[in-house]
């Protein structure tokens, strides 16, 4: 009998399907999700870009800036601070869904799709939420004049790439989990915060002790910053940092997802 079913396409395309089911269910919480990509950036260029930024501008002027005033300076960086959390919540929680509180990846691998495949439809529906959290920060950065479209136009692309690279690493780590009580904390404290606070953000990571810049230096948030500012002002960046900006985050992107694929692919065939 004629199931209907065609297996092969399901083998060729499995990711998609993984991707449309995470897509569904973010669905569910469309309201939420709209409020967090323009509330949250709302609030905080009035707070520090405008509030915080006022104080600066007349204490110390753009100097400390790089001639830039300092909401303009900011606010690549808290673009990228958004894109690289949407990312983290995309990929460590489905995950921590799939493989322990509600075990559906083992109910998806159950079907042709494969453990690779999972993987990589939950990366795209990450970044889907990503992309939808770029824009819309973009937009309220030219709706407050801090950048132009025509200048500016390549810093989602740019901040996007950086998200998937952080997200990818994030899936493969949260794959290996057994005890996410452990790992939720440690991630939250020991990782997520002092890289939000030692990666430059709210001022050069050359001000800082250069005991504390080396954790700047190994935060994908202070390379994605760094583009960021490049790509969205001008910020000037010698041609030897721009190579090893995007050869970082490129090699989080590919060591992530290769090893987020093996990983689901083993802990799917146990």
């Amino acid at each position: 009998m004629n199931s209907g079913i065609n297996v092969a396409r399901i083998r060729s395309i499995g990711a998609a399907y993984i991707a449309e089911a995470r897509i569904n269910q973010m669905s569910k919480w469309k309201g939420i999700i709209a409020i967090v990509a323009i509330g949250n950036p709302l609030f905080y260029l009035i707070a520090i870009g405008i509030g915080v930024g006022v104080l600066v501008n007349q204490n110390s002027g753009t100097a400390g800036t790089g001639g830039v005033e300092y909401i303009t300076f900011i606010a690549p960086a808290l673009l990228a601070s958004a894109a690289l959390t949407g990312a983290m919540d995309e990929t460590m929680f489905p995950v921590m869904e799939g493989f322990k509180w509600r075990k559906l990846f083992f109910a998806m691998n159950a079907t042709p799709i494969t453990g690779g495949q999972i993987a990589i439809g939950v990366f795209l529906a990450a970044m889907l939420r990503v992309a939808f959290t770029v824009i819309c920060y973009w937009i309220l950065l030219i709706a407050f004049g801090v950048v132009t479209v025509a200048e500016s136009w390549d810093v989602v692309p740019i901040t996007m790439f950086a998200a998937g690279g952080f997200g990818a690493t994030i899936m493969a780590l949260t794959a290996r989990v057994k005890n996410e009580d452990y790992f939720m904390t440690i991630l939250g404290r020991l990782i997520i915060m002092p890289m939000f606070l030692f990666s430059g953000t709210f001022f050069p990571l050359t001000n800082m002790p250069i005991y504390l810049q080396p954790i700047g230096w190994i935060s994908p948030l202070w390379h994605a910053t760094e583009l960021g500012r490049h790509f969205s002002y001008g910020y000037p960046i010698s041609p030897l940092m721009l190579l090893i900006h995007f050869g970082y985050l490129t090699i989080m992107l590919s060591l992530g997802l290769t090893f987020a694929q093996k990983i689901f692919s083993e802990r799917l065939a146990r």
